[in-house]
């Protein structure tokens, strides 16, 4: 199984977590919960395998190649999710979120440029998940 194919994952994790109450469609925990081990095993992947000792991206490059920024932008989806999914599935792998740094720092200001509608649902769905907490908070739940 490729990697990119893994890391698709993500896209099917959000879908089930993330974006269905938003919709307003009926989300899928075995679909979520499948799909998280199947990211969480990619992410340990691409740790352990192609993040080489102490370089700072895949197979040890002094620069981000195409599968860097293709890979890394792939995990960046991951940003929509609340903070403590966020932190679950991508604080054990500290390598990763090194070379995800590492990549935007290589690359600015045009990664943030390319994110930036990213980061705009990112603020919009934490104000939801804010408003919805407060609402639950106001009426006793």
């Amino acid at each position: 199984m490729s990697l990119f194919f893994m890391l698709s994952f993500s896209v099917t994790f959000l879908q089930n977590t993330v974006f269905a109450p938003v919709l307003r469609i009926q989300p899928n925990p075995h679909v979520a919960a499948e799909a998280e081990k199947i990211l969480s095993s990619s992410l340990e992947k691409i740790e352990t395998f192609w993040l080489k000792e102490n370089e700072q991206f895949l197979l040890g490059n002094t620069q981000p190649s195409m599968a860097d920024l293709s890979l890394v932008c792939e995990i960046m989806q991951l940003e929509v999710l609340d903070e403590e999914d966020r932190n679950r599935i991508l604080g054990p792998h500290k390598k990763v979120q090194q070379w995800i740094e590492d990549t935007k720092l290589a690359t600015r200001p045009h990664f943030e440029e390319i994110h930036r509608l990213l980061f705009e649902v990112k603020a919009n769905l934490q104000e939801q998940r804010l408003l919805g907490a407060n609402t639950e908070t106001e009426s006793g739940l």
